[in-house]
This record gives structure tokens, C-alpha cells and sequence, in this order.
């Protein structure tokens, strides 16, 4: 992540991941974002933060990014999971310094 510029919401959503710190993955959506992940659409704080709980908490996500253009971070995904490590797409929406949108799919 060192040698990779990426924004600094981006910044701040591989370091909270990575520290396993949902209150501070939660506090970098914005009010009416949306995490599109496995199919499925989460709004609003309550299911970002089941999202969070879920899919990056419970099974102990450490993200290392490998390329990032145009909002589009491909990152190596790695925890408690079987069949991992995994390559991910993250293709995040920012305004402010906040999470407007994130969608997520495997490379």
C-alpha cells in the first residue's frame, strides 16, 4: 500500500479492515451509501455495518492491493475463509473523503 497512491478514503478502508475495527470501517460510508457484495445490496448504516460485521470482521479480512485505476482497486483478500487468498475488485464511489458506494466482485 506504501508504493501504491490511492486516495485517502481508500487509505482509510484497507488500514480499518486490516485492524478489524468496525467502528472505523463504519464511520467512512457516507448517509445513504451502498455496498453491492455476494449478489447483494446493503443500505443504510444498519446493514453496511451487518456488511461489515459479516464479510470483513467475523472472518478477519487483511486486503493488500496490488493495482488501482479509476476508482477501481484490485486487491488480494485474505482471513478465515476457505480457498483464500483471493483477488478482489473494489470499485468505490468517494466524495468527501467517504464511501458514497462500494461494489465489490471476485478478479
Amino acid at each position: 500500500m506504501d508504493n501504491l497512491p490511492l486516495p485517502k478514503a481508500i487509505e482509510n478502508f484497507i488500514a480499518a479492515t486490516n485492524a478489524h475495527d468496525a467502528n472505523a470501517l463504519t464511520a467512512l460510508f457516507a448517509d445513504g451509501a451502498t455496498v453491492r457484495d455476494d449478489g447483494k445490496t446493503y443500505a443504510g448504516e444498519a446493514e453496511i455495518r451487518e456488511w461489515i460485521q459479516g464479510h470483513l470482521i467475523n472472518p478477519q479480512i487483511v486486503i493488500t492491493p496490488t493495482s488501482f485505476a479509476d476508482d477501481r482497486l484490485v486487491a488480494s483478500g485474505d482471513g478465515d475463509f476457505p480457498g483464500g487468498p483471493l483477488s478482489f475488485a473494489f470499485v468505490f464511489g468517494i466524495r468527501d473523503d467517504q464511501v458514497t458506494d462500494l461494489a465489490i466482485d471476485p478478479v
